[in-house]
């Protein structure tokens, strides 16, 4: 298979090089054809020895897109593209790997949480490249000594991804792409800087950022369809129980709590459609869901009183468990009974 050509933004790192550091590689690098993504994805959530921290790593034609796990759970995803590096919705995500089977590749890391956090720092950005020389790579260190500087610094030497964390200047702990455990930290990173025996020069290129060593959770898909789903249901009921009122006054209130609630714009969107991807956080989801129905039964509580908690009670029913240990209801002025 004829790998691709893309850069990393700005840099002359071929995408289809990089390689992350890793604890254990449960899946080499593969073409996407001879993996059954999917399974995969359940073997992580089921199996306990599935259920691990780490990341997949997709290679495909334009980018690479990476999945983070935590405890065998995608929580969330991000991109590393020509154009730049992105957080991305989940389903966007795994969409993009699933039109690459013929073309793409797949490697499935574990990696403690701490590095997990940082390869999302990287592509939440703010990014900030730094300058090597190529013949005097070990500037860099000088500088950012000089500096104080405290942050991550990423370095990439031949496609070789290396995190290292800096506090007041001072190198503090790292992340290493296949460093020997018999190796120390000064004598692997002198050798990503080396020349080749023939005095060939690496390609190295550095960039900092500030990093956070926990993974943002992102609204998993099957909530953002049960939320997509309960929107329309809640519309149906308040429609049956104020006829002429209800599905006109949800789709207006909808219109106007979305502008605050971007989430709204997911499970708010066209009955028969596929919720729109978006990168929300499963709280922010519920309060997105919980503001709409808020505003639209203050609404029809007016034109009809008492029929608030019908409406809860009829459209919400089936979801009910899920919606208490979201808090959904205690958002909520009225008292539900089953």
């Amino acid at each position: 298979m004829r790998l691709s050509a893309a850069h990393l933004v700005d840099t002359a790192v071929r995408l289809a090089d990089l390689r992350f550091p890793a604890t254990t590689v449960h899946v080499h690098r593969t073409r996407l054809a001879y993996i059954h993504l999917e399974h995969l994805l359940h073997f992580a959530k089921i199996d306990r020895d599935g259920r691990i921290d780490g990341f997949i790593a997709a290679y495909l034609p334009n980018e690479v897109a990476l999945l983070f796990l935590e405890q065998g759970e995608v929580v969330t995803a991000a991109a590393m593209a020509e154009s730049g590096r992105e957080v991305l919705p989940i389903a966007t995500a795994l969409g993009r790997i699933e039109d690459e089977l013929e073309r793409g590749e797949l490697a499935f890391c574990e990696a403690p949480l701490q590095q997990l956090g940082w390869m999302y720092s990287s592509c939440a950005g703010p990014l900030t490249q730094r300058p090597v020389i190529q013949r005097e790579p070990w500037l860099l260190f000088e500088a950012l000594k000089h500096e104080r500087y405290s942050g991550i610094l990423e370095l990439i030497s031949d496609g070789r991804v290396t995190y290292l964390h800096f506090s007041d200047g001072r190198y503090q702990s790292g992340q290493f792409c296949d460093k020997d455990e018999a190796v120390t930290v000064s004598d692997f990173v002198k050798g990503l800087l080396a020349s080749g025996p023939e005095g060939s020069v690496p390609n190295i290129v550095a960039a900092v950022f500030d990093a956070q060593d926990v993974l943002p959770k992102q609204a998993p898909p099957p909530m953002i369809a049960t939320y997509h789903t309960l929107f329309w249901r809640i519309a149906d009921a308040a429609e049956g129980q104020v006829a002429g009122e209800g599905l006109r006054r949800a789709v207006t209130v909808r219109d106007t709590v979305r502008n605050i609630h971007p989430s709204v714009r997911a499970i708010g969107g066209d009955r028969d459609s596929e919720p729109e991807a978006v990168v929300v956080t499963p709280e922010a989801l519920t309060l997105g869901l919980s503001d709409w129905v808020g505003q639209l039964l203050e609404q029809l509580e007016v034109i009809a009183p008492g029929v608030a908690p019908e409406i809860l009670r009829e459209a919400t029913r089936e979801h009910r468990f899920v919606l208490q240990k979201a808090g959904f209801y205690d958002r909520l002025p009225w008292s539900v009974t089953w």
